[in-house]
């Protein structure tokens, strides 16, 4: 098969589906590789290192044209240079590897049904063992958690670390992470490393002790036995589950620099974990960095991608905090996708009974077979 790889057209996008380095694994399935000139620059990858890998470097309407499988990062969208939407560019009997994101994206997920194309989406592949090295959510999640941190650092008044001085001593800053999953514990590590006291929640208290296991404090509060689901993510909660969370959680703000919040609920919007009036609670100068904000936001005064100021508190809807480092980011996304291609095209004929490619198809042929997907189209 001929395998394409676009160059991401997404505002702000600077990593790449595939860099040079995976492109032998693929050449070696007897397959050929099409990059779009320039694709893999952003993440510093040139056109003449693909060319050294092995592959074939053309314009955009040879590679989406051409292509028998699409990988990508970003989802669907109106393509700026062949002046039509991706879906409309793609080739007919074509299948599509990327992130759909269709609870944010509805629009590029419905531009495929009715089509002959087949799509899978980054974001369903199953989170099960053998599925680990096709995992993009949790390689991706790693990269924002430790980048989170940073931003908050450059933002706040403040040094992290406690510092004994001639001048006197200097307390350190206390972060508080909510949400320990793969982005919250990289926070909590990131945090602990440049020297803050850390705290951290989560319903889910199978996490209390990788919280702790990082020296971060859990911050406890009476949990509900079904707080995570099956597949090993949050599951949404009641609004007076929601309510006590939110009072925890208040009962810290006023001694917190930082705030990390991280909580999203798959397919769902973001929980609402930091009403107005806790924000009020927060000392003057204080940071919140929102990772959520794509989803919504896990406050009441996020917005998407921009830095707000509220009852002096310095708070950002952060968005793709991973395109802030392409290197790792495009180096780390590259394994997950090619892996899962693997897996998907190992024989001549895709095994529809297998776990992660059934769950990571989202649509079969022009027709949705996802229910969850399926769901948010219809919503």
């Amino acid at each position: 098969m001929i395998i394409g790889i676009p160059k991401e057209i997404a505002p702000g996008e600077t990593r790449v589906a595939v860099i040079p380095s995976m492109v032998a694994p693929l050449l070696k399935m007897n397959h050929e590789v099409l990059v779009e000139k320039e694709a893999g620059l952003a993440s510093g990858h040139t056109d003449e290192a693909y060319e050294k890998a092995g592959a074939h470097t053309t314009d955009a309407a040879t590679v989406y044209g051409k292509a028998d499988v699409l990988l990508k990062v970003q989802p669907l969208t109106d393509h700026p240079v062949l002046k039509k939407h991706e879906a409309e560019a793609i080739k007919e009997g074509a299948y599509l590897i990327t992130f759909l994101s269709p609870t944010t994206h509805k629009d590029g997920v419905r531009a495929l049904v009715g089509k002959n194309l087949t799509a899978f989406d980054m974001g369903f592949v199953p989170r099960i063992t053998r599925a680990q090295s096709m995992d993009a959510l949790s390689s991706q999640a790693t990269l924002a958690g430790y980048k989170a941190v940073l931003i908050s650092a450059n933002k706040l008044g403040k040094i992290f670390p406690l510092m004994m001085t001639a001048a006197g001593t200097i307390a350190a800053s206390q972060v508080l992470v909510l949400g320990a999953g793969v982005a919250g514990l990289q926070a909590i590590a990131t945090a602990k490393r440049l020297g803050a006291r850390v705290e951290a929640f989560d319903p889910r208290p199978v996490v209390k002790e990788q919280v702790e296991s990082l020296g971060a404090r859990f911050v406890e509060m009476e949990m509900p036995e079904d707080a995570e689901t099956e597949g090993g993510y949050a599951r949404e909660m009641s609004d007076e589950f929601l309510k006590k969370e939110q009072e925890a959680i208040a009962g810290r703000l006023k001694k917190t620099d930082v705030v990390i919040t991280t909580a999203q609920v798959f397919g769902k919007a973001a929980p609402i974990l930091i009403t107005e009036e806790m924000i009020k609670m927060m000392p003057a100068g204080s940071v919140i960095i929102d990772i959520a904000a794509e989803q919504g936001g896990n406050t009441a005064a996020t917005q998407k991608g921009q830095w707000v100021e509220k009852h002096g508190v310095h708070i950002y809807g952060a968005i793709n905090l991973p395109a802030l480092l392409p290197v790792h980011a495009s180096q780390m996304y590259s394994k997950n996708i090619t892996n899962l291609f693997r897996h998907i095209f190992k024989e001549e004929a895709i095994d529809w009974e297998d776990e992660i490619t059934r769950g990571a198809c989202v649509i079969r042929e022009g027709k949705v077979v996802n229910g969850l997907v399926e769901k948010i189209l219809n919503t």
